[in-house]
């Protein structure tokens, strides 16, 4: 019994000196990762540039809250999703290809077309701005117009002349003359300049210009795929097999075709160049 309480003691007294030492260790051992202290404080605004730079803060959330679809309306986005959405119904697959994978191969067609736009804004705006060479409001109107180029070059003029009408903004679209004080011609049309043009009016002459082409595009996509549907609904009808899903016989043939033509080679060059 002596020897059991004696042998407990000893391993108490072993513990006790192990955790003396481990303690002494740790507190001597240097704070290489400091856990950083966070201060948020709201104060009160007392002149007038405080006021400014919160209306500045506001608006500056504001616009990265709506920054996704800004983006979304003014790039080559909307042709491209629509187009491959109506591809989607008109091969009737629609389980087959999830929709996670049609807007990401959208977002990449997008990011290859906007390209040539986006590097320029990032030379002529971006890149300056932060370098603190331009001002802010210089570096929107150097950004704003590679974007306006590129809405314009893919904006029918019936659509931008509907916009121009409605908001009577005929004046700012003047014609482009040359040296001699001469209207330049174009087609056997007076060429127009469209600087001035705001981009409250670009912007939705561009949108409708794009749904307009997309369905164009949807619909010669439609036609080989609706004649392969018409020709096997036919053949089953003469075959009296009337109560079999015409789309189950179809679906293989759709897929034969597209694999033979090389569709996807075909679909994505052909959304590549409608844009150049």
């Amino acid at each position: 019994m002596k020897i059991k309480n004696k042998n407990l003691i000893i391993f108490a007294l072993i513990m006790v000196i192990v955790g003396i030492v481990t303690i002494k260790v740790v507190n001597a051992a240097p704070q290489t990762l400091p856990i950083p202290k966070i201060n948020l404080s709201i104060d009160k605004a007392t002149t007038p540039t405080d006021y400014v730079d919160n209306i500045k803060l506001l608006m500056a959330l504001t616009v990265l809250t709506l920054l996704p679809s800004i983006i979304i309306m003014t790039t080559s986005f909307v042709r491209i999703i629509i187009v491959l959405s109506l591809f989607k119904s008109a091969i009737g697959v629609q389980q087959a290809i999830p929709k996670e994978v049609i807007i990401g191969l959208a977002l990449f067609l997008t990011f290859f077309t906007m390209a040539p736009t986006f590097t320029k804004v990032n030379k002529e705006a971006l890149t300056p701005y932060l370098n603190n060479k331009i001002t802010q409001s210089v570096a929107i109107d150097k950004g704003s117009k590679p974007m306006r180029d590129f809405m314009l070059k893919q904006t029918r003029a019936k659509d931008l002349k509907l916009f121009l009408e409605v908001g009577k903004l005929e004046d700012t679209v003047k014609n482009e003359v040359d040296a001699k004080g001469k209207v330049v011609m174009s087609k056997g049309k007076p060429k127009l300049t469209y600087d001035k043009v705001p981009l409250y009016a670009v912007v939705p002459s561009f949108i409708i210009s794009e749904l307009r082409r997309a369905f164009e595009m949807g619909f010669l996509l439609f036609i080989p795929f609706i004649i392969i549907d018409i020709v096997t609904g036919s053949v089953l009808m003469a075959m009296g097999m009337m109560m079999l899903p015409p789309v189950m016989i179809s679906l293989p043939f759709k897929l034969l075709l597209f694999i033979m033509v090389d569709g996807w080679n075909l679909l994505v060059k052909s959304l590549i160049m409608s844009f150049s």
